[in-house]
């Protein structure tokens, strides 16, 4: 297996690490939004090694978007999460940032698993 497979899986295991550390000092008062960020995060780990297993091209794609959709309802939990001064903006760029790395990697192997052609044309990120 090439390197490039493993990055969207470290990121993601980054993500986990650095989240969970946040989480603990959520007040239990917002316990289901800390549950719904740690739900989301492990979905993403589990399907980053899913379309890491598999070869054929279109489940992988499918798979990947549906990484990239976790990793913005996450992103829309951790803003709930400012919001309700249960994180800092400090702490929500540092991990908004380790999101945006899973992503950038997600699209980078979409890309290249598709030999350079964006594989569904209503994908709104750049291929």
């Amino acid at each position: 297996m090439k390197l490039e497979k493993f990055k969207v899986i470290d990121s993601t295991r980054q993500f986990i690490i650095e989240c969970t550390k946040r989480l603990e000092n959520f007040p239990k008062k917002e316990i289901e939004i800390s549950s719904k960020i740690k739900k989301n995060s492990y979905d993403m780990l589990e399907i980053a090694y899913y379309a890491n297993s598999i070869e054929d091209i279109q489940n992988k794609v499918i798979q990947i978007n549906l990484l990239l959709a976790k990793a913005k309802v996450i992103d829309f939990l951790l803003e709930v999460a400012v919001d309700v001064d249960c994180l800092t903006k400090k702490q929500y760029i540092k991990l908004v940032n380790r999101l945006g790395d899973i992503e950038k990697f997600s699209n980078n192997n979409n890309y290249n698993n598709t030999n350079g052609v964006c594989p569904i044309d209503s994908l709104k990120t750049v291929c």
